[in-house]
């Protein structure tokens, strides 16, 4: 029998402690080599299926340039398509989220979309000559549903599937039932920060800062806190809480009043898990919520978060009030990461900075580092090149002409 099992990384007993060069953190040529490298062809998290419920539901995803438009048509099925009106590229519907009554309308010029994304007709037709409307559906976007959440790609890219790259955190997401949750809010943007994303995804990526940055965190779990590498760039953390009662209030009470659920597996009935896909986002799973964030940068200094928040369909008020007070000290842990965020950020300016010196519980971030580097080789360089030669020296280092 082939053993399925997913494939873990130990932290080797010699590695290179070093991180990515500070000034591919500045720089608005690596920037743009990321945009269609990394962030176009990589896979994107939009929303889960339960986020757009009804025929008409629909939900936008913007992302350097590019706009989409997820929605459910009236056979049930989940569509993406660009949200660009094939007649000037007007969006055809504005906003974070809402629901089409039949038919998506172009507020520019009236052309009228079908929920399947066919084009249904063209304001005066008559003016367009022999237009034939088969021509001028919307345009679909690589989509792929798994665990419930819808993933996007703009452009292709040499990541696998979502359900094959994904496959070692199956078996947990199934557990804790993801495919059927709903939204415990609305999803959205939030924690703008005049930072690279690098900077964001470098915190996120190790447990190390956990003891001294976050308090609670350190309360609630951290003498449990464990790092798993997995292949594909996959990064999870998990940890117990419930071996003390706590301090502060939100813990105390967090640790006091959460009640066991008896559908979980022993091992996550007392789990905060943390589950991160390569490049840029990150999934939290406790008993009580499920949680995703993504970095989306704005430009090559600036980075916005995108998140939703889930709960269980048949949540009780004990379940209920345990999901606000996990919520409060995950507030609390967002608001600390940014700082530390900042003040990383910043540091790479100045000309002390000699670059990063890694601890064995940093070596997430070494292996976020590799999958860059190896994508984007020009990365390697300790030095910067001339910002017009950044894009040239990238394509010879990976063997192209």
């Amino acid at each position: 029998m082939t053993d399925q099992s997913p494939k873990t990384h130990p932290v080797p007993n010699d590695w290179d402690r070093r991180g990515l060069p500070a000034w591919t953190y500045h720089s608005d040529a690596m920037f743009e080599l990321e945009r269609d490298h990394l962030f176009l062809n990589h896979w994107q998290l939009a929303c889960h299926v339960n986020d757009i419920p009804a025929p008409g539901d629909w939900r936008s995803f913007d992302l350097l340039g590019e706009r989409a438009v997820v929605v459910r048509g009236q056979d049930g099925v989940v569509r993406a398509f660009h949200n660009l009106c094939r007649h000037r590229g007007a969006r055809v519907v504005d906003g974070a989220a809402g629901h089409c009554k039949g038919a998506m309308i172009c507020p520019f010029h009236g052309w009228v979309y079908n929920l399947d994304g066919s084009l249904r007709g063209a304001a005066r037709p008559e003016t367009f000559g022999d237009m034939n409307r088969a021509d001028f559906g919307l345009k679909p976007i690589e989509m792929e549903v798994w665990q419930g959440f819808v993933f996007l790609r703009f452009l292709p890219g040499s990541q696998s599937s979502v359900a094959e790259c994904l496959q070692p955190y199956n078996a947990d997401f199934t557990d804790f039932r993801a495919a059927g949750v709903l939204p415990a809010g609305k999803p959205g943007f939030w924690g703008r920060t005049a930072v690279n994303w690098k900077s964001v995804c470098d915190v996120d990526n190790e447990g190390y800062h956990v003891a001294l940055a976050h308090p609670s965190l350190q309360e609630l779990y951290g003498r449990s806190y464990t790092d798993i590498f997995h292949e594909n760039g996959l990064f999870q953390s998990n940890a117990t809480y419930g071996d003390r009662p706590g301090r502060t209030w939100s813990v105390r009470n967090y640790v006091a009043l959460s009640p066991l659920q008896p559908w979980l597996p022993p091992r996550l009935q007392r789990a905060w898990n943390y589950y991160g896909i390569f490049p840029n986002t990150v999934f939290i799973f406790t008993p009580e919520s499920v949680q995703f964030y993504a970095e989306l940068p704005i430009s090559q200094n600036e980075t916005v978060m995108s998140s939703g928040l889930y709960r269980q369909p048949d949540e009780t008020r004990e379940t209920r009030v345990a999901r606000y007070l996990g919520n409060r000290i995950d507030r609390h842990t967002s608001a600390e990461d940014q700082q530390l965020t900042i003040w990383s950020n910043e540091s790479m300016k100045s000309r002390a900075f000699d670059g990063f010196h890694l601890s064995d519980l940093e070596y997430g971030v070494r292996r976020h580092h590799d999958k860059l580097r190896a994508l984007l080789p020009v990365m390697r360089l300790d030095h910067p090149p001339p910002e017009a030669e950044v894009a040239r020296i990238n394509a010879e280092m990976l063997g192209k002409p």
